[in-house]
C-alpha cells in the first residue's frame, strides 16, 4: 500500500504526516494521485466518488477542462507580476455584479485572509474593538476567531489554540448560533465593532439559520452601529450565485469569499461598500498588502469557474441532486431505525447520529462522532471520500450525476447495515 508507505515518510518530514489537520484520517490517510470529474484517485489506483471536494471549492469538479486550458495559457504569460493586471478589475466587475452587498473588492490570498482583513476593516470603520463570533464557526486559523471554533478544532478536542495569548480573544464575544437573546444581551455594548458569522455554518457539519435569525441580525446589527460580517467562503456562489445573502436576502455590510472564487486555486477577497472599502490602504488607514494579491493564476481559473455558473445551469443541476442525496440519505435511516438527522441546502449536506435537532453547535456536539467516522471509512471501503469528521460539510459537483448519486446511496446503505 503505496499511501501507508507514504504515511510513515510524511511523518518524518510533516507534522502527523499532513499540512492541515482536517486530513488526518484513522489509520491514515489516502494519499492522492490525481483527480477527475466527481472522483479522486489515490496512489494505489483506487477510485473514490468525491463529497469532500477540497473541502468546497471544486464546485464543476476535478480538472475542469475549461480551466485547465486557461491556466495553461497564463502559464506561458507568467505566474505572478507584482503589478496590476486587466483581469482582477474584469474579474472584481463580475463579483459585484453578482454578489448583492458588494460595491468594490480586495483580493488576497485564502479565506483565513480574507476574513482576518474584513475584522481589521470593521474595527478600522467603526473605531470600536470587540467582535462577536458564533460558537462552532470556523473563520480561519488565526488568533481573533480560533474562539471554540468549529472544523478540525472541534475534530481535535481543541477548540482554543495553545499559543493564543488571553488579551488576544479578550476582545472576542462567543455566543450560540439561532438565539436571538444571546445576541440582545451583548449588542448594548457600545464597544462592539462586527458580528461575524457564517450564514450556513458549513464548519460544525452544515447547521442552517432559523426563519428569520438572519433577519434579526441585520435589524439589530444596524440599530447598533455594528457592522455584519457574512463569512461566505463556504457558501458564496454554492447556495446560489449570489451566495447565502442572495439566497435569503439579507445584505450584510462586509462579505468574505474564497474556496470556489478560485477555481481550485488559492483566493480570498473582501467586498463592501466604497465607502467602507475606502477605509483600506492605500487610499485609507486600514492596512492590508500581499505579495500574492490577484495573482494571475488565481484570476484566471476564478473567473472562468465563476463564468460557469452565470447561465444558472449548474447550480439547477445541484439543486436537484442535492434532494435526491437527502432524501436518499432520509429514507435510508428511517429504514434502518438510525437516530439520524439530515441537513442540507442547494449541494451541501451532512448526516448527525443523533436524536436531537441540531440547531447550533451544542447541539451538534450530541452526534456520535465516533460512529460517524467508523461510518466514513466504510463508506472509504465502498469507494466513497466523505471527509473525515463530523463537523466537516459534505459537497457535490457539477461533475456528479445521478449514478453517483445512487452509488452512494448505496453505500451507505450498505455501510449502515454492517454498522448497527
Amino acid at each position: 500500500m503505496r499511501s501507508k508507505e507514504f504515511f510513515e515518510e510524511a511523518k518524518k518530514v510533516l507534522v502527523g504526516g499532513v499540512n492541515s489537520p482536517v486530513r488526518a484520517m484513522k489509520p491514515y490517510p489516502f494519499f492522492t494521485g490525481r483527480g477527475e470529474g466527481c472522483r479522486i484517485f489515490d496512489v494505489d489506483g483506487k477510485s473514490y466518488i468525491d463529497y469532500c471536494l477540497a473541502y468546497g471549492p471544486l464546485i464543476l469538479g476535478h480538472a475542469y477542462p475549461k480551466i485547465v486550458n486557461e491556466l495553461k495559457e497564463q502559464l506561458k504569460k507568467g505566474t505572478v507580476y507584482g503589478t496590476p493586471t486587466e483581469l482582477e478589475i474584469r474579474f472584481a466587475e463580475k463579483i459585484v455584479k453578482l454578489v448583492p452587498s458588494a460595491e468594490m473588492v480586495r483580493f488576497v490570498n485564502t479565506g483565513t485572509e480574507a476574513t482576518m482583513a474584513a475584522i481589521r476593516l470593521a474595527r478600522g470603520y467603526t473605531g470600536r474593538r470587540k467582535i462577536v463570533k458564533f460558537e462552532g464557526a470556523f473563520h480561519g486559523a488565526h488568533d481573533y476567531v480560533l474562539v471554540k471554533a468549529g472544523s478540525g478544532a472541534t475534530t481535535h478536542g481543541v477548540p482554543d489554540s495553545y499559543g493564543i495569548p488571553e488579551e488576544t480573544t479578550r476582545n472576542t464575544i462567543v455566543v450560540p448560533f439561532n438565539n436571538p437573546d444571546a445576541i440582545e444581551k451583548i449588542v448594548k455594548d457600545k464597544d462592539v465593532a462586527a458580528i461575524i458569522l457564517e450564514p450556513i455554518i458549513g464548519n460544525s457539519g452544515c447547521i442552517l439559520p432559523k426563519e428569520g435569525y438572519l433577519e434579526f441580525l441585520r435589524e439589530v446589527t444596524q440599530e447598533n452601529g455594528i457592522l455584519l460580517i457574512f463569512d461566505e467562503v463556504i457558501t458564496g456562489f454554492r447556495v446560489s450565485l449570489g451566495g447565502a445573502q442572495k439566497y435569503y436576502n439579507v445584505l450584510p455590510d462586509i462579505t468574505t469569499l474564497g474556496k470556489i472564487l478560485g477555481g481550485g486555486l488559492p483566493i480570498g477577497a473582501i467586498t463592501a461598500s466604497r465607502e467602507i472599502m475606502e477605509y483600506f490602504s492605500p487610499l485609507g488607514k486600514v492596512y492590508q498588502a500581499g505579495t500574492f494579491n490577484g495573482n494571475p493564476l488565481s484570476m484566471v481559473a476564478g473567473y472562468t469557474a465563476i463564468s460557469e455558473l452565470e447561465d444558472g445551469q449548474v447550480h439547477k443541476k445541484l439543486e436537484k441532486l442535492g434532494n435526491k442525496m437527502r432524501e436518499g440519505l432520509e429514507e435510508i435511516c428511517d429504514d434502518l431505525r438510525i437516530d439520524a438527522r439530515i441537513y442540507g441546502i442547494a449541494s451541501m449536506f451532512q448526516i448527525y447520529f443523533t436524536d436531537k435537532d441540531v440547531v447550533d453547535y451544542r447541539t451538534a456536539l450530541s452526534a456520535d462522532k465516533e460512529l460517524f467516522l467508523e461510518f466514513q471509512r466504510k463508506l472509504l471501503e465502498n469507494g466513497v471520500f466523505f471527509p473525515p469528521s463530523q463537523f466537516e460539510c459534505n459537497f457535490i459537483s457539477y461533475a456528479h450525476r445521478d449514478e453517483e448519486i445512487e452509488q452512494t446511496l448505496s453505500a451507505v446503505s450498505q455501510a449502515l447495515k454492517e454498522l448497527k
